[in-house]
């Protein structure tokens, strides 16, 4: 019979394996250099575009923003952003109301599907807006009102 101790071990040998062929997933971190301060302190979304030096977004179609009309607890609204559209660099999920209009960004490669979810603080109701960054540096977006009964963004 294994011990738990016997399966942890042996599960620690096959992880090292794997990892040293190089066939774990990385982790999902900051790589140094490519986390933009200036963008995540944008207060603006025209300051959010310079930040980023792209051109101006353009509202589509084929971006689509999901979220609740109404967010019962503003401190945890489930979002999330996603396209169809073939060479997104980049998602990004906007607040126009909070304090720091970009909530998140999301790095994408033509390897993996253009379709992102997290959750957001939101200190009032304001529109969301999911925007693809495209590999050309056009941006487009899809927006949605998310009306907050219980702020989440208050000290």
């Amino acid at each position: 019979m294994q011990t738990r101790r016997d399966v942890l071990f042996h599960s620690a040998q096959v992880a090292a394996l794997l990892a040293a062929a190089g066939m774990l997933p990385t982790l999902a971190r900051a790589q140094a250099g490519a986390y933009n301060t200036a963008a995540f302190e944008a207060k603006t979304v025209a300051d959010l575009v310079k930040a980023l030096g792209a051109s101006a977004p353009v509202e589509s179609k084929d971006v689509t923003v999901t979220g609740p009309d109404i967010a019962e607890n503003g401190a945890v609204v489930p979002v999330g952003a996603s396209t169809s559209l073939p060479g997104v660099k980049r998602l990004l999920i906007l607040v126009e109301k909070n304090p720091a209009v970009m909530a998140a960004m999301f790095d994408l490669t033509d390897a993996v599907e253009a379709s992102v979810a997290t959750r957001v603080k939101m200190g009032q109701s304001s529109n969301v807006y999911a925007v693809a960054m495209m590999g050309d540096g056009k941006m487009l977006f899809a927006q949605k009102e998310v009306k907050v009964t219980l702020g989440g963004c208050g000290g």
